[in-house]
């Protein structure tokens, strides 16, 4: 089984898919972003654009995911925002054809409940401490900027099943996802503290510059 975490940036797609990688056991985390910044990465600076508009990214997506569900006996999560609808065909849609059980999530909320998440996530907040400005990292700017086309399109019901974080935990949001897709979770018994520890090392871990 594939559960695939959509949702904007900021949206708590990450946070999630680690989530539930702690507490579903055998499952793993393959993220398509590594695929899509190392094909980036092999650019030209002058010639770097959205990595999702690139045949090869979607296609090696489908192959990668393929060859993990294909060959791992455990369920592959994979945390990924996709607003395109053709895109959204050619990896989600092309996954399913393929004959391959794809859970798809989108992770929404409100606009307001996203922009203070982004503000508040990883070195964005330390760097607001130590300078004392609304300084975030370029990869959290670009979130800002692209979050309203975000929320607009995946609210539509091609990108369902939706499911409303606004009120919700991570941990909350995990049951919820496991519970649409049949799985059993194990309890979440940490403590306040070392959730808000845990989860701050996921968000320094996937910070992003480029």
């Amino acid at each position: 089984m594939l559960l695939w975490i959509n949702g904007p940036f900021g949206g708590g797609k990450t946070q999630t898919a680690h989530e539930l990688l702690r507490r579903l056991p055998g499952s793993v985390i393959c993220d398509p972003e590594h695929a899509g910044f190392g094909l980036r990465r092999m650019l030209p600076p002058a010639l770097r654009g959205d990595f999702q508009d690139l045949v090869s990214w979607r296609q090696g997506v489908v192959e990668v995911l393929d060859l993990a569900l294909s060959r791992h006996d455990g369920v592959v999560i994979a945390p990924m925002t996709v607003t395109d609808p053709r895109y959204f065909a050619e990896t989600v849609g092309r996954l399913r054809e393929t004959g391959h059980d794809v859970r798809h999530f989108t992770l929404l909320a409100e606009r307001e409940t996203v922009l203070r998440r982004l503000r508040e996530r990883g070195l964005g907040h330390v760097l607001r401490y130590v300078t004392g400005k609304e300084a975030v990292p370029h990869r959290e700017s670009w979130a800002v900027r692209r979050l309203d086309h975000c929320l607009e399109r995946l609210r539509e019901p091609e990108f369902a099943e939706h499911l409303w974080t606004d009120h919700t935990t991570v941990a909350q949001t995990a049951d919820r996802i496991a519970a649409l897709a049949g799985l059993t979770l194990r309890p979440h018994t940490e403590g306040p503290l070392r959730t808000r520890l845990r989860q701050a090392a996921v968000g320094l871990r996937h910070i992003r510059f480029d």
